[in-house]
């Protein structure tokens, strides 16, 4: 078995944490350093990440999320947004390829006007639909990132978006992905895995 086959395998959606396990700022950047490799609509990066370790912090995230326990129990509180705005980045983003001559002055216009015009003529919901893509893309790599660096996650969508949004206080630039809580499971409360499909019977080639 391939060192990915074994990531993709072992990941799980822990259910319950081991309290009291710290995860430091380190381990997280090392996370983080592969999550900013993930996929992304024309390299704008859209996912932004809200940190919580704060104890405080995280119990309000917790009332927030209906009083789930893993939020409590968590070594942090990953909350994955979306900036329905990335468009606007894109000279920022671009002007390394000019810097480098890797595109030229011509070439580096036409790239940052199409984009921003694509964004612009597609409108809000456009705009929106793109951060949730984005963002959920990223936390896919979050989680895989974590397993690989022996964390555990669970992502999750049973909280007050707003209130989270209140808590942290998230512009409305942001839109709130999902929430994920990263920690070490404790194992002995897993259950079995769910019934997964067969391939066959979600695949159609064509």
């Amino acid at each position: 078995m391939s060192e990915f086959e074994r990531v993709v395998k072992e990941r799980r959606s822990a259910s319950n944490f081991l309290p009291n396990n710290m995860i430091s700022r380190k381990e997280l950047n090392e996370i983080f350093e592969m999550v900013k490799l993930g996929p992304t609509a024309f390299n704008l990066q859209h996912a932004n990440y809200f940190v919580v370790t704060n104890p405080e912090v995280k119990e309000k995230l917790r009332q927030a999320a209906n009083g789930q326990y893993k939020v409590h129990s968590s070594s942090a509180v990953i909350i994955v947004t979306g900036d329905k705005h990335a468009y606007k980045d894109a000279a920022k983003i671009y002007e390394g390829l000019l810097m480098l001559g890797i595109i030229n002055k011509q070439e580096y216009d036409y790239q940052v006007e199409d984009v921003t015009s694509l964004y612009l003529n597609r409108g809000e919901s456009f705009q929106h639909d793109e951060a949730i893509r984005n963002g959920s893309l990223s936390a896919m790599m979050f989680m895989l990132a974590a397993k690989n660096k022996g964390w555990d996650t669970c992502p999750m969508i049973g909280y007050d978006s707003d209130e989270v949004k209140r808590i942290l206080g998230i512009t409305e630039q942001y839109e709130p992905v999902m929430m994920i809580t990263i920690g070490k499971e404790k194992v002995e409360s897993r259950r079995p895995r769910g019934y997964r499909k067969p391939v066959e019977e979600f695949i159609t080639f064509i």
